[in-house]
């Protein structure tokens, strides 16, 4: 079976589909929601992004909505918030929408 690059996280499956899995392979945790703006600027970014990086990372999309706990456990308070997980920990972060080539230079000083 294909490891899928682009996972939907809740609440139930964040420990397993990010703090677990980037043990294996880095997390970007794209914490976001529906009717904020730069979020919705961002996402097609992070998502042609992770089909170019081909398996270097997983994006995992998560609506703070609906996943409140995550979002409280991680401190967010403004979206869009990335996190960079690997080995189960944050290792960088950026919050607001960027620019493709500066979320470029981004992933590549940190994956």
């Amino acid at each position: 079976m294909e490891e899928k690059i682009e996972v939907s996280v809740t609440d139930e499956n964040f420990q397993k589909e990010v703090v677990e899995r980037s043990k294996s392979v880095p997390v970007v945790a794209d914490f976001w929601a529906a009717w904020c703006g730069p979020c919705v600027m961002l996402g097609p970014v992070l998502e042609k992004m992770v089909k170019e990086y081909n398996g270097k990372f997983v994006l995992a999309k998560i609506n703070v909505e609906e996943s409140q706990e995550a979002s409280r456990m991680y401190g967010i308070r403004s979206i869009p918030a990335v996190k960079l997980f690997k080995d189960g920990k944050v290792v960088s972060e950026f919050v607001g929408a960027r620019p493709e080539e500066v979320i470029k230079r981004w992933l590549d000083s940190n994956l």
